[in-house]
């Protein structure tokens, strides 16, 4: 008889420490159209929702004491990604946001199910913006999942 499994129904959300909560709320609130949960003054924490659940996304100031995360490859969190719609036409509309105010385009792939952007916040956290891709289905296919990447151009 096979051990109980526990059965993950969505996941939730993503907690990140930041060094400077201003200059993260300003990053968040730009790039995701979430709206923010009001906190009391003190609680050095900023809370963002969908309207999905109460909070997708928590960030909590550590200041600059906290250690720089690595550049190169390290144990733990790689990225997390975020869909941000259905088309490649809103993949090329965050595409406009993310030039228009600057932030830094690291990477953009074709990953067979999804059409990719990879950013990073203002602490060196690496977000993927992605749209599945239109037909791609890969609980048919699940070869597709683990097809090589290639290169996105909008």
């Amino acid at each position: 008889m096979k051990p109980p499994k526990i059965s993950v129904i969505e996941l939730g959300h993503i907690v990140l420490y930041v060094r400077d909560l201003r200059r993260s709320v300003e990053f968040y609130e730009l790039l995701l159209g979430w709206d923010r949960i009001q906190t009391p003054d003190e609680a050095p924490i900023a809370v963002f929702t969908s309207g999905r659940t109460h909070h997708e996304l928590l960030l909590i100031e550590v200041g600059n004491m906290a250690a720089t995360k690595p550049s190169h490859l390290q144990l733990g969190l790689y990225h997390f990604g975020l869909k941000i719609g259905d088309s490649d036409e809103e993949l090329k509309q965050a595409l406009e946001v993310i030039r228009e105010h600057n932030i830094v385009l690291i990477g953009a792939a074709d990953h067979h199910v999804t059409h990719s952007l990879y950013i990073k916040d203002p602490d060196g956290n690496e977000i993927e913006l992605y749209i599945d891709v239109p037909g791609a289905d890969w609980k048919q296919d699940p070869s597709l999942i683990s097809k090589p990447g290639r290169t996105l151009s909008l």
